[in-house]
């Protein structure tokens, strides 16, 4: 039953109450007889209107705590849906964060790599007539880009947890900071080497 029936089925009862009082208001009332049954018929009609009216007000009463309960249902759901959103974008903006990141530190241990590569090919061809200072820096400057290359990997498994794990506790950024300056220290330790050498 919606508002809208009940307001009607009101607006019925009301117009049926007039046209009891019209009716009674239309009656002779200079026989005592008629009166007699007018203030019983009166009084009749009186108690079905105030019991259709309680039955009214009642309807309407269970009908606005029904709309109220939905309305708060939806406010709850609504809700729900707001944190919800809120959850994935925060997860979202952790994953593009840690993708960024794992990029970078990929780009790291790549350049590790190739720069070990780089001076064990070129550089290690002239070890042999290198001096021990050139052959210590050297081999110095190659331990400290095989660390860059370990340490660019370890930051990205740390990386693997901070994504899958709500809570774990990394800042992106710091994580290649110690790849990036074991890289500088390494090639710049093989470039020495064959001013020392």
């Amino acid at each position: 039953m919606t508002i809208a029936s009940l307001i009607k089925a009101f607006d019925a009862l009301m117009a049926f109450r007039d046209a009891v009082r019209r009716v009674k208001g239309s009656e002779p009332s200079d026989t005592s007889a008629l009166s007699q049954t007018s203030t019983a018929g009166a009084g009749f009609a009186g108690q079905l209107e105030a019991r259709l009216t309680s039955v009214v007000v009642a309807a309407l009463k269970e009908a606005f705590d029904r709309d109220h309960a939905r309305l708060e249902l939806e406010r709850a759901q609504l809700e729900e849906q707001r944190r919800r959103a809120e959850d994935a974008m925060r997860l979202e903006l952790r994953r593009q964060a840690a993708d960024r990141e794992i990029g970078r530190l990929r780009l790291l241990a790549g350049t590790a790599l190739v720069g070990w590569l780089a001076s064990v090919l070129v550089l290690g061809l002239r070890l042999g007539d290198a001096s021990l200072a050139g052959r210590l820096t050297l081999g110095l400057g190659w331990l400290m880009l095989l660390a860059s290359l370990a340490a660019a990997f370890s930051a990205q498994g740390r990386l693997t947890t901070y994504v899958t794990d709500e809570h774990a506790a990394f800042e992106p950024g710091r994580g290649a900071s110690l790849p990036l300056w074991l890289l500088v220290t390494g090639l710049a330790l093989s470039a020495v080497s064959l001013l020392v050498g």
